[in-house]
């Protein structure tokens, strides 16, 4: 059974960093590209960032320049480093992958069950 499973969400102040963390069991994920989404209040799921099993990474022009996405292939493992917060970034945070398609809106294979982030002013 595949899980996708987040930690490291809580609750900062603007201005302060948060790294996030996804470990993914059931199956290696090493060839594929994973990604990190989220979802504000009254407010569709948005795409944050991507990575590529070749390391390329993307990411949405809110976060470019602020948020770090990584992996380790040996760990199975996506992360998400976010800096210099700000309380527009306050959502709840998904890993998902595989992802298919490029862009901003791939398709997603699996969810991971979400982790809160909230930032406060």
């Amino acid at each position: 059974q595949v899980q996708l499973v987040e930690s490291g969400g809580g609750s900062v102040q603007a201005g302060g960093s948060l790294r996030l963390s996804c470990a993914a069991s059931g199956r290696t994920f090493s060839t594929s590209a994973m990604g990190w989404f989220r979802q504000a209040p009254g407010k569709e799921r948005e795409f944050v960032a991507t990575i590529n099993w070749d390391g390329y990474t993307y990411y949405a022009d809110s976060v470019r320049g602020r948020f770090t996405i990584s992996r380790d292939n040996a760990k199975n493992t996506v992360y998400l480093q976010m800096n210099s917060l700000k309380p527009e970034d306050t959502a709840v945070y998904y890993c998902g992958g595989p992802l298919w398609g490029s862009g901003t809106r791939p398709t997603v294979d699996y969810w991971g069950q979400g982790t809160q982030v909230t930032v406060s002013s």
